[in-house]
């Protein structure tokens, strides 16, 4: 695991979004394929938009995405399907091919579905978050660091719905669903690269609990610490809070 820390958010998404170009291009250069994982929210703004600006040929990628409210109709502004197709999907050239989740979906039937298809497209990068409560997607703690399924269908906390709320994606704590499609923790291990963008003081305790306690399932995003290429890009309020004598 290394961490990498800029001034600004701009720079750490500008940081993320080149190391994951590099990372997509050498798959295909290698394999001729890659397959990609992304994630939404607002940490993933700048990575995203660097990610445009990249000289990839996205006709040879195939993109996953890490989770999905259940019920949550795409029309809403708090649908992932939504962030995804506007911020990205419209705005690169056609992709091999893109799974997304259907929270609208029997959730059972979406997560069977979806998982097998990921079982045959081995992930060569994924792009995660952590949130305030250190959940990894969706995962929120305790998290199931043991279950196989690459899709779940999971409760979802207050602090995460809180979360979610204060973001603005929704008017009120009742709005926000308190379920979600979510990929599952060991699934996300399974990527032979991750890159966890995480920006915003808001987050600082989470950066800590994540980087510097034990792994635990109580600190769900901990478990990154035992990826052999995950890569922390932090901004200075998100690292505020960590320790100067740890050496990452």
């Amino acid at each position: 695991m290394k961490v990498t820390i800029t001034k600004t958010n701009k720079e750490l998404g500008k940081a993320a979004g080149k190391e994951s170009a590099r990372i997509i291009r050498k798959a295909i250069d290698d394999k001729g394929y890659a397959n990609i994982i992304l994630a939404t929210g607002t940490s993933q703004f700048e990575t995203i938009d660097q990610l445009l600006i990249e000289d990839i040929d996205w006709s040879k990628v195939t993109m996953f995405h890490l989770d999905e409210y259940i019920g949550l109709p795409i029309s809403h502004p708090a649908s992932f399907r939504k962030y995804l197709r506007e911020r990205f999907l419209e705005k690169v050239a056609p992709l091999k091919a893109i799974y997304l989740i259907n929270g609208e979906n029997n959730p059972e039937t979406e997560c069977n579905q979806l998982n097998d298809i990921i079982s045959q497209h081995p992930i060569d990068l994924a792009l995660v978050g952590v949130g305030e409560n250190g959940h990894l997607a969706f995962n929120d703690p305790p998290a199931d660091f043991d279950i196989e399924s690459p899709y779940l269908i999971v409760n979802l906390d207050e602090a995460c719905r809180r979360q979610q709320l204060n973001e603005g994606w929704f008017n009120s704590i009742e709005e926000v669903p308190t379920q979600a499609i979510s990929m599952s923790v060991k699934q996300i291990m399974k990527s032979e690269y991750i890159i966890c963008s995480v920006p915003d003081a808001r987050k600082a305790q989470a950066v800590k609990n994540s980087l510097e306690l034990e792994v635990s399932n109580l600190f769900p995003a901990s478990i990154l610490q035992l990826h052999p290429n995950c890569t922390f890009y932090l901004d200075e309020l998100s690292a505020i809070l960590l320790s100067e004598e740890v050496n990452f």
